[in-house]
């Protein structure tokens, strides 16, 4: 499979249908049972499409300027969080606000109205949190990607 360019397939639970301070998701009614117990967590990840960069033009970019940090290098896209890249899949540490049925209110979504949703994870500091990580000076600048 190494370098094959192997296809797979995306199947979207949800859509955003609110994007703001508080962003609203609505999954697919299919999916819901799968947000049992989701709120006994404070924050969530949350994978989505960027819809709006999925052409054969985007996909296409492997080097890009990272727009929201001042004084940034170009660089390899996989080395930024640009929407435009070989699979549009934008990622997301978000807080739970609400979750009631099929809804979830978060706060700190970056995902624009309509944006499909392919999954849910429930944030676990123990895993998720690398206090020791190295990263370039130009990723301190510009606003945080967090909760």
């Amino acid at each position: 499979m190494s370098g094959s360019g192997a296809e797979g397939r995306v199947r979207f639970i949800g859509v955003v249908e609110g994007a703001g301070e508080v962003s609203r998701i609505r999954l697919f009614p299919g999916f819901c049972e799968g947000l049992d117990r989701l709120g006994d967590f404070s924050h969530a990840i949350v994978l989505y499409w960027f819809h709006l960069r999925d052409s054969e033009e985007e996909r296409r970019i492997l080097r890009v300027l990272p727009r929201r940090h001042p004084g940034a290098p170009r660089v390899g896209v996989f080395a930024s969080r640009s929407p435009s890249r070989p699979n549009p899949i934008g990622l997301c540490v978000v807080g739970l606000v609400e979750l009631e049925g099929c809804i979830l209110r978060v706060r700190g979504l970056d995902a624009v109205e309509g944006s499909p949703i392919i999954d849910i994870k429930p944030y676990l500091p123990r895993a998720e949190s690398v206090p020791d990580a190295r990263v370039p000076g130009w990723a301190l600048q510009g606003p945080p990607s967090y909760v």
